[in-house]
């Protein structure tokens, strides 16, 4: 037998023989890292032996390319954002459109032409009228009695006029003759111009009240639909009170608040588009006029009537807007005209068509803009039609000419030279 020392002895032999696989994996990386494959010539399993590269004249030349590549794409990318920077700025800045645009219409406050009870509405809310139609009728009954009765004054005047004329051919026969003396005639006279006068004022009275009678049906002054309506059978309508609106359906516009800074590129006939917010195909129409005057807040007088000057901070500078018209000119099948809807409006210009194809056009049309952006906007002699007569000239009010102060004695004259003073 054998004893454990000897048996230890045995086993330590054997691992220092044979190694375990652990240990020869974790030793090789080992080995690796002190003596590299390049020196000792063996190549990683799989893998051909690298060649270093030779250096020379193609080396320096591939080189030279590259880095020439590079700052040629740096400053094709610094380029491009030069150029989208400005026609970001164009677009956003100085580019004639606006979010702030609305639609606009015109309505008929319709008010009766006389007062009474209204007895019949022929017409509900929203419902469609045309120009001449019959909104309702106002009680009638007191007018059909005016009528008559100025139609008894003129039968009565009439007669009385009949009478006149009789009695001033006889008399005229009678003057002829020398038995009615010259007054008595000019009396006659007289009463037959009167009685003629009657007459005529007869007839304007049943003019009159014939033309209140017609106005007991109160008709709508234009095309549209009836707004905003709260008339009943009962109520009483008064002279010049307005009870009923009527839109003006062939009076939509749109106003279009731009920016000051874009004003130089809108011009009077250019075509225009506007897009509601809640369809897709926009309203075109041309640019009929440009407002000439604002609302100026530093005008309005404070204390002792002195101008009240809002402070203006000099890094802050807000455009103001002014109001540009719209005329309508082609509306979208589906797209309804609701007043105060809310629209998009840019404006395209009246440039004449190029040959040369889209492509060209957008290029020159970018190009344009692009120098605007540079150089500042280029107004076009004119396009908008300067303040004056129709000539073009400018109006001037003639001055007239200053009145000398009044002096402090002719503003309050003392006592007359002549007049004793009082005594104290």
């Amino acid at each position: 037998m054998q004893s454990p020392d000897s048996a230890s002895d045995d086993r330590t032999t054997v691992n220092e023989a044979e190694p375990c696989p652990e240990t020869a994996e974790r030793s090789v990386p080992h080995i690796a890292s002190l003596v590299p494959s390049a020196k000792v010539g063996v190549a990683p399993e799989g893998r051909s032996p690298q060649k270093k590269p030779a250096s020379g004249l193609p080396g320096r030349v591939g080189g030279f390319v590259r880095q020439s590549l590079k700052a040629l794409a740096t400053l094709l990318i610094l380029a491009l954002a030069v150029v989208a920077a400005l026609v970001i700025w164009d677009a956003y800045v100085t580019a004639p459109w606006t979010r702030d645009g609305s639609v606009r219409v015109q309505v008929a406050s319709v008010a009766p032409q006389v007062s009474g009870q209204i007895t019949e509405v022929r017409v509900v809310d929203n419902q469609f009228v045309h120009q001449g139609d019959v909104l309702y009728v106002i009680d009638p009954s007191d007018f059909r009695i005016a009528l008559e009765q100025a139609r008894a004054q003129e039968q009565r005047d009439l007669a009385a006029l009949d009478y006149a004329r009789q009695t001033q051919r006889r008399k005229s026969v009678l003057a002829k003759n020398g038995t009615v003396t010259e007054d008595n005639y000019e009396q006659v006279t007289s009463g037959l111009h009167q009685a003629e006068a009657a007459v005529a004022a007869d007839r304007a009275a049943i003019d009159k009240a014939r033309l209140d009678l017609s106005r007991t049906q109160v008709r709508s002054p234009v095309n549209g639909p009836v707004t905003n309506f709260l008339m009943r059978v009962g109520d009483y309508a008064h002279v010049g009170t307005t009870n009923i609106s009527v839109i003006d359906a062939d009076s939509y516009w749109i106003d279009g608040y731009f920016e000051e800074t874009k004003l130089a590129h809108i011009c009077i006939g250019d075509r225009a588009e506007a897009q509601l917010m809640g369809y897709r195909d926009p309203i075109e129409g041309r640019v009929q006029t440009v407002t000439r005057g604002i609302s100026v807040s530093n005008a309005a007088p404070s204390t002792q009537g002195l101008p009240n000057v809002d402070p203006v901070y000099t890094w802050v500078r807000l455009a103001q807007r002014v109001p540009v018209r719209i005329r309508i000119t082609h509306v979208p099948p589906g797209v309804p005209l609701v007043s105060g809807l809310t629209a998009t409006v840019t404006i395209r210009g009246n440039r004449p068509q190029e040959s040369g194809g889209w492509l060209r056009q957008r290029f020159v049309s970018l190009a344009d803009h692009l120098v605007d952006v540079v150089r500042g906007p280029r107004p076009s002699p004119g396009c908008v039609p300067r303040v004056g007569d129709e000539s073009g000239e400018t109006v001037t009010l003639v001055t007239p000419e200053p009145i000398a102060p009044l002096s402090p004695e002719e503003i309050n004259p003392g006592p007359a030279p002549n007049t004793p003073r009082r005594a104290r």
